[in-house]
């Protein structure tokens, strides 16, 4: 008598599905809960209003995932991506806009305002407030980045560096959108705070150099003493060391895990940079976040301002006595209230915040944005910091 055995499935088809019914399982929510508010049965629609609404849902919930993968599978089609994100950013401001409508359904039941016209009052509701944010959202993502100043007190700061002005740039994020026009004008407006240092704190953009390099031309235009980069999350899916080399080509010092010492007379300033945390699991080789490597070599009194894309990398800046960490990532939450989401992994959303006695980190909001072209309740920002003595 014989028997057979299934073989466990592969780590890779594992995640295939895994991936797959995650997919779908956003997806259905995405679409189909903002369904249950604008196409109610209680609304009592006519016919025709139901049955094409209906049909709207399903041809964009069956189109998404197919776009989805086409944008981020083996064809990385920039076409699907624009497509696919856009219908993203309006599916995630449905549906947290349809939970609000839901909360505001049971107000007008509980005050005895029946149906239909109590759902039709909370579907047209829903579809005025959110089409006004998404069009709110495309205008404030595309736009040239605020400028946000603010002064940082660093008490180990030396005098001769009172009033250093470091201009924070993050999360350009140039993608399947060829935003080389606003690209040109963000850097006009960072050549206008004429800041002594200009950083670029990670996530330059979405693909290879070869696809992303016209967009990306425009950072060799920036004017400052010192231009000092690091990779970001998104540089390691599109080979990190790549736009490491292309930054150092275009004038900036590409920090790899290094710093630099800027002098005043007998006074010191160290500028450190890490890779991104996920730099280790990514693949690619000498890549890995390695603070005491980027840190070796420094004196126990100098000041140090460190790069590192993520906020999560505050408590190893705080116990190797970093003065200021610069981070970007969060993008402020980015739409309203995935900021919610984010603050499930980083420790803060944006600005200047305390750790520890001696450690401050600022999280800029990011000047561009990932995926779907909005920014709801999250501006961007160019960040311009004064540094100054206790």
């Amino acid at each position: 008598m014989s028997s057979t055995t299934t073989a466990p499935p592969r780590p890779a088809a594992r995640r295939r599905v895994v991936f797959t019914a995650v997919l779908l399982t956003v997806t259905a929510l995405l679409f189909w809960v903002p369904w249950t508010v604008l196409l109610t049965p209680g609304a009592q629609w006519p016919w025709p209003v139901q049955a094409v609404g209906t049909a709207f849902f399903v041809v964009t919930s069956v189109a998404f995932p197919l776009l989805l993968v086409r944008a981020h599978g083996r064809e990385h089609s920039d076409r699907a991506a624009r497509t696919a994100h856009l219908m993203l950013g309006v599916a995630w401001v449905f549906f947290a806009w349809s939970l609000i409508a839901h909360v505001l359904r049971l107000v007008l039941a509980a005050t005895d305002v029946a149906d239909p016209f109590r759902s039709r009052f909370v579907a047209v509701s829903l579809l005025v407030v959110a089409l006004a944010l998404v069009a709110y959202g495309i205008i404030e993502a595309r736009r040239v980045p605020r400028i946000k100043r603010t002064d940082v007190v660093l008490p180990r700061l030396d005098k001769a560096f009172d009033g250093l002005t470091i201009a924070v740039l993050a999360d350009t994020h140039y993608g399947a959108i060829d935003r080389t026009k606003w690209s040109e004008g963000t850097v006009a407006a960072v050549n206008g705070l004429a800041a002594d240092v200009v950083v670029h704190v990670g996530d330059i953009a979405d693909g290879t150099v070869a696809q992303r390099r016209g967009q990306a031309a425009a950072l060799g235009d920036v004017r400052a003493r010192h231009r000092f980069y690091v990779s970001g999350n998104h540089e390691y899916g599109s080979n990190a060391q790549a736009w490491l080399d292309h930054m150092a080509d275009l004038g900036w010092t590409s920090l790899h895990n290094q710093h630099r010492v800027l002098e005043r007379g007998d006074a010191r300033l160290v500028i450190a940079g890490v890779d991104d945390i996920t730099a280790a699991h990514s693949g690619e080789a000498g890549h890995g976040s390695d603070l005491a490597a980027a840190l070796a070599g420094t004196r126990d009194d100098d000041a140090v301002v460190l790069l590192a894309h993520q906020p999560s990398e505050i408590p190893k800046a705080v116990a190797a006595g970093v003065d200021l960490q610069l981070s970007g990532h969060t993008h402020g939450g980015q739409i309203w209230p995935f900021h919610l989401l984010v603050r499930l992994q980083q420790p803060v959303l944006a600005g200047l915040s305390r750790h520890g006695e001696r450690t401050r980190l600022y999280t800029s909001r990011g000047a561009g944005f990932w995926g779907p072209p909005l920014r709801v309740f999250a501006p961007s920002e160019i960040s311009l910091l004064t540094l100054r003595t206790a």
